[in-house]
């Protein structure tokens, strides 16, 4: 909402000195979001007077038709006689009182006016038109003034509102009343403490009730619907220029002056309405749900399709409007109408929202009504309009009106008097709550501190003792809420969960990985590229009911699409080395939940039972994290041609996860989508109790790659969090010994299809406490081994906390870990 200064000056009276950018400060503070204070008009300088033109000479020979002007500019041009102006411009004649710029000006855009030769002519100076000196959208010719506006000579800063400081405030969807200068100047004199003036009580609204436009109404879509009629309206009466500026600053296109009237008092009062030419309404007008078949071509002449859920205005022919939103072309006011019928309505709310959403039609008039207008104010509105009608237009008003539906009445609101302090943390006095209160319109009945508050027509958003707490508090000035630092209570820290998650965070970025955020919203086609078969669990997924993206409905049950689609984003922008993770929850829907959880009322806390029923709605939401890698693991340099990435740093992107959480991890060879068949490792945590499957790593399936977009032989890692802080050690310290570490190398060869990991286990059992560590460091297959064989080359560490090993104890050591090798596995030592 454009607010200009001086318009809102006039409903109430700031203090001296008051400027613009201190009033939105003031604003601000208040809760109105003043975004910009413009200075319009700032640019223009120089003489800039009122002139009369005596005498017009055509001028021919040119390509288009030119006039030479003698303007009479007073003794603005310091000689007295008549100025010399070239102008192009064919909508004023000899006798008419223009706007001059003389040479020395300047206009808006730096456009500096001299005098110069031009069609042959001397040209000194310009004469103005609207657009040029930015009063308004108007590519008609230049501004022709009222005969008594001024004499020549007279600046034009003394009669034309050239130069204007406006505020323009984005509203939130609670304060629709601030949708009208009356709102804000409301506002701005509660904050100051100056006396406001009500434009809309200055309406004579003494007429009795009667003898209007029929209506036929459907109260619970609109509850009050008002009509005026004015006759012998002239519809070639101009829209005076105080009118025109005004609307201009608040960002409304001058249109006609019946037009410009409806959208004068809507920017006035915050009020919308709707000017009917009424020689084209065929009987009764009837507000009733739109039907299924009909269409309306709107007053931006697009045709739309009807909604039974919109509201729509219609005659005995059909729908004229869609009611709170934009009217009808075949009915809106032209350049013959002289019969006009003013239409005031207070539509519901909800539907208004929606029919602008549906229609993808988003007018003044549906702003204004989907955030709440005043409920009592259509025939003071209609009657404003309808005045204005007569008074610039020559209409007769007639003294019958129609109002029809029975209205709203806000209900009362107990409030605690000490409520508003305890809301802020400052001790507010009665009397100041009340104050405020009243202040904002509401009317107060004290019994000692129970307060029975009963909010304004104008402000609907106040339904409940925190919305009025509010407004005591912002008028009181939130600068005025000291900061005080809340004081911690005592914690035992970080929880486990909490712990291993940052662990866990730490020690991938640690490894080479960057940390992704990603939407937790996923969609049919994303498990499809995943390659999960129908049935698989992960098919099973909480639907939301109100998706952001109607392509992703679903919460994941993976975090690997999030991951990917990251990935695919990341290579897409040039980065083609990537390794990112992800730490956080999925959802897997409950067995016998509620296919909708319940949605308890914002008034009171939830009972017992409804809490009981929201858990049992929600889903579970295990922890995991994942890994995807692509491109170059390790890069190249003057040190080598560096290594792309392969399925074992994802397996070992879970042993980071795993160690972290100090959790041994046992590898197997696994089938799993969507990993390679080939290339897909199981990983299971070791407990007291045995094993657990917690995740799998890998290399993805081709035909997943191919789905998502991703670099070939892209791989990844998915595992659970929450069964690793199950199966976690409590930490110790590390053993440190002073003693030489034994080093003892073997070379086992086994079968094809015996995993490296099974080997190492047998060898770890086998090695007993002596075995420091295990390291795979060659593969070999070939004729040498035999085919179906492959050989496994092992670094065995040992050590021991008391004393040096001998030779014989370490090879004692290391020939126990052979034999139960060969004892699990069927190693063979190589020779």
């Amino acid at each position: 909402m454009r607010v200009p200064l001086s318009w809102l000056r006039e409903y109430t009276d700031l203090p001296e000195g008051t400027s613009a950018r201190s009033l939105a400060a003031r604003l601000i503070e208040a809760g109105l979001e003043v975004e910009t204070v413009e200075s319009v008009g700032a640019g223009i300088t120089g003489p800039l007077v009122a002139g009369r033109v005596l005498e017009i000479e055509e001028l021919t020979g040119f390509k288009k038709p030119i006039r030479f002007c003698r303007v009479d500019v007073g003794a603005a041009n310091g000689t007295g006689e008549p100025q010399g102006i070239v102008c192009g411009a064919r909508n004023f004649a000899e006798g008419d009182l223009v706007v001059v710029a003389l040479p020395g000006a300047e206009l808006p855009g730096g456009f500096a006016i001299g005098a110069r030769t031009t069609y042959g002519r001397m040209s000194e100076g310009m004469i103005c038109s609207a657009s040029e000196l930015e009063l308004w959208e108007d590519h008609a010719g230049i501004i022709v003034l009222d005969p008594g506006t001024a004499e020549p000579g007279a600046d034009a800063f003394g009669f034309l509102p050239l130069r204007e400081d406006v505020l323009d405030i984005a509203v939130t969807p609670d304060r629709g009343y601030a949708l009208s200068v009356r709102g804000v100047a409301r506002d701005a004199a509660a904050l100051y403490g100056t006396a406001f003036r009500d434009p809309a009580e200055a309406v004579d609204v003494t007429a009795a009730a009667g003898g209007g436009h029929p209506v036929e109404l459907d109260p619970e879509l609109c509850p009050r619907f008002v009509l005026r009629t004015a006759r012998g309206f002239d519809p070639a009466a101009p829209t005076p220029v105080w009118m025109k500026r005004r609307l201009a600053l608040c960002g409304v296109r001058p249109v006609s002056l019946a037009v410009d009237i409806t959208n004068y008092v809507m920017m006035e009062l915050g009020q919308p309405l709707h000017a009917w030419d009424g020689e084209r309404l065929q009987g009764a007008l009837r507000v009733r749900a739109g039907r299924k078949g009909e269409s309306l071509e709107t007053i931006d002449h697009v045709k739309r399709n009807l909604d039974p859920d919109d509201i729509v205005i219609a005659d005995d022919r059909g729908p004229v409007g869609i009611g709170g939103v934009m009217g009808g072309a075949d009915t809106e006011v032209g350049e013959d109408t002289r019969h006009v019928v003013i239409e005031a309505g207070h539509f519901d709310e909800a539907r208004i929202a929606r029919t602008s959403r549906r229609h993808q039609l988003s007018s003044e008039a549906s702003r204004r009504f989907e955030r709440g207008v005043d409920a009592a104010l259509q025939l003071r509105a209609a009657t404003r309009a309808a005045g204005l009608l007569a008074e610039l237009g020559g209409a007769h008003v007639e003294p019958g009106y129609t109002e029809a539906g029975p209205g709203t009445e806000p209900g009362p609101v107990a409030l605690d008097a000490a409520h508003p302090g305890r809301v802020a943390g400052v001790d507010y006095p009665r009397a100041a709550v009340v104050h405020r209160l009243e202040q904002v319109g509401c009317a107060v009945r004290a019994d000692g501190d129970a307060l029975t508050v009963t909010p304004p027509s104008w402000r609907p958003d106040l339904t409940d003792p925190n919305d009025l707490a509010e407004e005591v508090v912002r008028l009181e000035g939130y600068a005025n809420i000291p900061s005080v630092t809340p004081r911690a209570p005592a914690g035992r820290g970080l929880t486990p969960s909490q712990r291993t998650r940052r662990a866990v965070g730490r020690a991938l970025a640690a490894s080479g990985h960057d940390e992704v955020l990603c939407y937790p919203f996923v969609g049919e086609r994303d498990l499809e590229g995943l390659q999960i078969e129908a049935g698989d669990p992960r098919r099973t997924c909480v639907r939301l009911a109100n998706p952001l993206n109607e392509d992703e409905p679903l919460l994941r049950t993976t975090l690997l699409p999030g991951l990917l689609k990251t990935l695919v984003r990341n290579v897409g922008r040039g980065m083609p080395d990537v390794a990112l993770y992800e730490t956080g929850p999925v959802y897997l829907p409950r067995e016998g939940a509620p296919e909708r959880a319940p949605l308890p009322g914002v008034d009171r806390a939830p009972t017992a039972e409804e809490r009981e029923a929201l858990d049992a709605a929600l889903p579970d939401q295990p922890l995991r994290a994942a890994t995807v890698l692509a491109g170059r693991r390790e890069p190249a340099g003057w040190w080598g041609q560096g290594r792309e990435a392969s399925w074992a740093d994802a397996v070992e992107s879970a042993r980071e996860v795993a160690r972290a959480a100090r959790v041994e991890l046992v590898v197997r060879a696994a089938r799993y989508a969507p990993w390679h068949p080939g290339r897909c490792a199981a990983l299971y945590a070791v407990t007291g109790g045995g094993e657990v499957l917690v995740g799998y790593a890998g290399e993805l399936h081709p035909r997943v790659v191919k789905a998502y977009g991703l670099p070939p032989r892209t791989v990844a890692m998915e595992i659970g969090l929450d069964p690793l802080l199950e199966a976690s050690a409590p930490p110790a310290a590390p053993r440190v010994s002073s003693y030489p570490v034994a080093i003892q190398d073997v070379a086992l060869v086994v079968g094809q299809d015996v995993p490296a990991g099974q080997v190492e286990s047998a060898l770890r059992s086998g090695a007993g406490e002596l075995l420091e560590d295990v390291r795979l460091f060659d593969v070999f297959t070939g004729e040498q081994v035999g085919e179906g064989r492959k050989s496994l080359a092992y670094t065995l560490r040992l050590r021991a906390g008391d004393r040096t090993l001998t030779a014989e104890e370490a090879a004692a050591v290391r020939d126990a870990a052979v034999a139960a090798a060969a004892e699990r596995t069927g190693a063979v030592l190589r020779g």
